[in-house]
């Protein structure tokens, strides 16, 4: 039994945003029905290389699809038709939650607007997650993960900066938004069904990227709200901590993260340069970030003297703040990484074993469980609508034959 076990997720959503949200509830127990395309699924299922092959040569899924799909059941209806759009309406009322992104005004088209289905279902919490939200100018455009980096402010600050080899704004190098939002969605959906089940009422949830990732810059959005200027671009620096940035060994780089006073007189004193802690220019932090480049100099000219590992041994003893900069092969070999099952892999029947990354909620008395492996397309039509909706074998036939439904 999962923490979320009993709650029924009707997920229309695709790509990225909508299926992080649901894999996350998926994982903590829901029991998520994700409904795809006929013929076609999850625009994902296609974004390859590399991909997730059978061995007999069947089906095979990218592996961007296997990273947010776990756990869930997949059913695939053409709710373009009336009579797919009447199962899903028979489906949301037997739910708990519906997630959807489509494009404002879309699903009202078919009769699955929220307002739609919270006259048949009261309880029912319904989440829309679109680029610009439901109301604004902006309302009606798609958003992207990479657009809205852009207009959210998170490539204005990503990057190297200007007059440097390499400048100009950068993207970060996983959809972040996207990933962001998923969890915004989450934590908004799971407040609301415990809001839910106190009064039998559910709501719509408005979840923009563009509303999450502004939120998102946090110190970054608070630093422009109180001095009034927008924040740079500082590379792998921190606007408001020094040194706090990527330096140069003699065989790669390290990382330094130096968090206060105390931590920067430790490193002084490790690396041999105790009188930096006693240097006006040094010996706050404020201090530091005033005399940023001098010290950032100063510091790079003593690092480059040894090797990665030599400072990281050095520095961890020292209690400082240190890392490498891993390769994600790096990531999965590194010991603490594997000591925490970080890399797990799920059954699938079709396909053998499947990797997957472990989800990072860790519950001491209601884990998370691995139950089912990313589903091929149509997977569970038929456990579904005959376990859900009461179909029978003829009924379910003729769906199939008139292309409304289809089964793995």
């Amino acid at each position: 039994m999962g923490s979320l076990s009993g709650i029924r997720v009707l997920d229309l959503s695709r790509v990225l945003a909508g299926p992080w949200c649901t894999q996350t509830l998926a994982d903590l127990g829901a029991e998520v029905i994700k409904v795809e395309r006929v013929g076609m699924g999850d625009d994902t299922r296609a974004w390859g290389p590399p991909w997730c092959a059978a061995p007999s040569g069947a089906e095979s899924n990218s592996a961007y699809f296997l990273s947010a799909n776990r756990n869930k059941k997949s059913v695939a209806i053409d709710f373009s038709t009336q009579e797919g759009a009447a199962l899903l309406r028979e489906m949301a009322v037997q739910s708990d939650v519906l997630i959807e992104n489509f494009k404002v005004g879309t699903l009202e088209r078919y009769g699955l607007s929220y307002e739609t289905l919270a006259a048949l279902n009261p309880r029912l919490v319904y989440c829309s997650i679109t680029g610009f939200g439901q109301s604004g100018p902006y309302a009606a455009r798609a958003g992207y993960d990479f657009l809205i980096q852009g207009m959210g402010g998170l490539m204005s600050i990503t990057g190297v900066p200007d007059g440097m080899p390499g400048a100009g704004p950068q993207k970060t190098g996983v959809a972040l938004t996207d990933i962001l939002t998923g969890m915004y969605a989450a934590t908004g959906i799971l407040a609301a069904v415990m809001e839910s089940k106190n009064t039998g009422r559910g709501q719509h949830l408005d979840i923009s990227l563009l509303d999450v990732q502004i939120a998102s810059l946090a110190n970054q959005a608070m630093n422009y709200l109180v001095a009034g200027e927008s924040p740079a671009r500082l590379g792998n620096a921190h606007p408001n901590i020094v040194p706090y940035q990527d330096f140069r060994t003699r065989d790669g780089y390290m990382i330094l993260a130096v968090g206060n006073d105390a931590q920067f007189a430790r490193f002084c004193k490790a690396c041999g340069q105790p009188e930096w802690a006693d240097d006006p220019r040094f010996k706050t932090n404020p201090a530091r970030i005033a005399n940023r480049d001098a010290l950032i100099s100063d510091i790079g000219a003593v690092t480059v003297l040894h090797d990665t590992s030599y400072w990281i041994e050095l520095l961890e003893e020292a209690g400082v703040p240190c890392g490498p900069i891993n390769t994600i092969a790096d990531v999965f070999s590194d010991p603490h990484v594997v000591e925490r099952n970080t890399r797990i892999s799920i059954e699938c029947p079709a396909k053998g074993r499947i990797p997957s990354v472990a989800s990072p909620i860790r519950l001491s008395r209601t884990p998370v469980e691995y139950r089912l492996a990313p589903p091929e397309l149509g997977r569970d039509t038929q456990d579904v609508l005959s376990g859900l909706l009461g179909l029978g074998k003829q009924e379910l036939d003729a769906l199939i034959q008139r292309g409304v439904v289809s089964c793995a």
